[in-house]
């Protein structure tokens, strides 16, 4: 059944479990199909069932989300006023924080006597810490008790109620401008992250009649004519029809220098026009451009978590009950038994409440994860969850295929060996009808060579031979081209080749009329993927081919690759990428690399599949898991090392977290650490964690 998708902002959405809890409860309402909470970059994407009324799905997910968390605020990602409405509410936060702390600070540096001193600090209190027990109260009979607005509230009160006011309105207070400064590091991973990806266009330049109108690229169409002007961004796909240009890839690639583009050239969206203007014949709509399938990818990819996120979220689930129940049993058990002081014990448990919250883990972990995805992205390569990019991190074996991989895959006709009785022109003529409809380079390479029309009605009964080659009637003649295996399939006696290159011999009505030689070239940096490779630890590297096999053993000698095997049909390549699969040990992850076309049974069953994206190609965009859009393989190791980096990060927030928390939670119990520790074990760890989060972004490509 077939849905339409809607992008909803979720604001003020500050806690990475609350956006675990909606995302669960969104997938059960009637009518969505599949719903995502991206927690960094505060979106809500939804996919709704085409049968339902968009609207009225819509205004439910909204009520959901107000019974969840109230706070959030849901808008429309083209909302005007949600800009003015976010300052608003940042001043008014910043006001009663500022007065709360000055009412604090005169309670402190005066020697108040009761009343006073209650009322000074609980004024104080009620400014700075209101909104946290409002929270609290109504998130109870949500049944949502274990947050950290009620964790926060009860060992609050809790320090009221034995008399500790000051270290009560003291810790609100910490808390509160912890959680400003934390705010303000998630807003500015989120504005980097998103900075990485500025690729979205505002305008489009629609020409009508001579006369050039400035609309949303949205109300484009195909076969519409735009205008691009210098130092703008190409916003749809099209093909040149006037003008030339260098146009800036970057964004779309990694790839920093310019791209010569004319009159013919395709032109993808995303691009910048460096010089010149441009008239574009648009040839995809908006939603199905290059630009808006990037933005797609990169924005949903937090919905394929990787194995450290499903593990932090379960932790999570069971870390803070635990806490909760020894804080309560470290409350009660040694007075009742050993008739200790209750306040002394009381205060240790509060402690342990405030540490209790695992905000450092949570929010950091899909923070670093999407900080490299977005780097990766900003690079030219598309990772589709952190799943994947988690996965490159353990590559163990990386297999290759061969062609439009590690070679060019602009094929170009070298040789023609014709028998006595047939001319080269005629052997060619009779290989370019064959190869007519297909679409492999070799075919395609073999029709450019002719360089004569071709008359469609001549071909008949055109036959594709999976693995050998095909067959097709030509003038009532039956041709055959493939081949060493087609040769043999068919009993046609034909010459034993031994020379460098693809060979497609032809014979007609079965007898044999000779061969045609296609030479393919390998990629610039291929030899410099394979060293770069096996210096960063991969311990296997494998092409696999349809190639003949002295073709495929000189592009392995030539690029140093040992292990290679040759003239495989699709299936047989399957069964060598599963025999490696058992090979590998049993953390290692495999990796296979390929043009995301042919390659698609391959890359379904490799760990994590690769494609050529050949600059924005939809069936390498659909077939992978991770897609390098400029066709350079060495790509791969700028992957493999972002992922590793990405890796390092998360886990020195996992361990910086756990170790502070664990630390400060034995010193508690011990009565030898007050809350304002515990709040630095909460807020402070997670702010910390937050901004070594943002170092990913800081890789530096080789």
């Amino acid at each position: 059944m077939s849905s339409t998708k809607s992008t909803l902002l979720l604001k003020n959405i500050d806690c990475a479990s609350c956006a675990d809890k909606i995302d669960i409860e969104i997938n059960k309402i009637d009518g969505v199909k599949k719903a995502n909470v991206n927690f960094v970059s505060s979106k809500l994407t939804v996919e709704i069932e085409q049968s339902e009324d968009r609207e009225i799905v819509l205004d439910k997910i909204k009520n959901k989300i107000k019974i969840i968390e109230p706070n959030i605020n849901v808008t429309k990602i083209d909302d005007d006023n949600e800009k003015d409405e976010e300052e608003k509410e940042g001043k008014r936060e910043i006001g009663l924080l500022i007065m709360g702390g000055i009412i604090f600070f005169v309670g402190v540096f005066t020697n108040l006597v009761p009343p006073w001193e209650f009322i000074v600090f609980f004024i104080s209190y009620i400014l700075l810490g209101a909104d946290v027990v409002i929270k609290a109260v109504k998130n109870i009979f949500r049944g949502n008790v274990f947050d950290e607005n009620f964790l926060m509230a009860l060992a609050t009160i809790g320090a009221f109620a034995i008399g500790q006011y000051p270290e009560g309105v003291a810790v609100m207070l910490f808390y509160k401008v912890g959680e400003s400064f934390q705010s303000y590091a998630v807003n500015k991973s989120r504005r980097s992250i998103s900075a990485l990806m500025d690729i979205r266009p505002d305008y489009a330049n629609l020409k009508i009649n001579n006369e050039i109108r400035k609309v949303s690229p949205e109300e484009i169409n195909i076969d519409d004519i735009i205008v691009v002007k210098a130092g703008e961004k190409v916003p749809l796909d099209g093909v040149v029809i006037e003008g030339k240009s260098m146009i800036n890839t970057s964004a779309l690639t990694g790839e920093s220098l310019p791209v010569k583009v004319e009159k013919g050239s395709d032109i993808l969206s995303g691009s910048i026009n460096n010089n010149g203007v441009l008239e574009i014949k648009v040839n995809k709509r908006f939603e199905e451009s290059t630009v808006s399938k990037i933005l797609d990818l990169v924005e949903n990819a937090s919905s394929n978590k990787a194995e450290t996120e499903n593990f932090i979220t379960k932790f999570a689930k069971y870390y803070t009950p635990v806490v909760v129940i020894v804080a309560l049993g470290l409350a009660m058990i040694p007075p009742l038994l050993f008739k200790n002081p209750w306040n002394d014990w009381i205060y240790r448990a509060l402690v342990f409440l405030v540490v209790s919250c695992p905000c450092g883990l949570v929010i950091s972990i899909p923070l670093g994860f999407f900080s490299g995805i977005g780097t990766a992205s900003k690079s030219g390569l598309l990772i589709k969850g952190s799943n994947y990019l988690e996965s490159l991190s353990k590559t163990e074996t990386v297999v290759f295929d061969k062609t439009g991989t590690l070679t060019k895959g602009v094929f170009k006709v070298t040789k023609i060996n014709n028998e006595d009785f047939v001319s080269q022109e005629e052997l060619l003529e009779f290989a370019a009808y064959a190869e007519y409809y297909s679409n492999h380079p070799i075919g395609l390479s073999i029709v450019k060579a002719y360089e004569e029309e071709i008359d469609k009605n001549k071909i008949k009964d055109y036959n594709e031979i999976s693995g050998h080659g095909l067959s097709v009637t030509i003038n009532n003649k039956k041709v055959l081209a493939g081949n060493d295996k087609l040769m043999k399939k068919e009993n046609i006696k034909y010459e034993e080749i031994n020379e460098v290159g693809t060979i497609v011999h032809i014979a007609v009505q079965g007898k044999y009329y000779g061969y045609i030689i296609i030479s393919d070239e390998i990629k610039e940096d291929s030899k410099k993927t394979i060293e770069g490779l096996k210096n960063i630890g991969v311990k296997t590297l494998v092409m696999l081919t349809g190639d003949s096999k002295e073709v495929a053993q000189n592009v392995a000698k030539e690029l140093g690759i040992s292990s290679v095997e040759s003239e495989l049909l699709p299936d047989e390549k399957v069964k060598k990428v599963e025999q490696l699969y058992k090979e590998k040990s049993s953390k290692g992850v495999l990796v296979f690399v390929g043009d995301g076309i042919n390659d698609a049974p391959v890359l379904a069953i490799a760990d994590v599949g690769v494609a050529m994206g050949g600059l924005g190609s939809d069936t390498a965009i659909e077939a992978a898991d991770v897609v390098i859009m400029n066709d350079q393989p060495s790509k791969l190791i700028d992957g493999i090392n972002i992922s590793k980096r990405t890796q390092k990060i998360v886990w020195q927030n996992i361990i910086l977290a756990l170790v502070v928390k664990f630390i400060v939670l034995f010193l508690g119990a011990i009565g030898f650490a007050n809350m304002w520790e515990a709040v630095f074990a909460d807020v402070g760890v997670t702010l910390i964690a937050v901004i070594n989060s943002m170092r990913i972004m800081n890789y530096k490509l080789k």
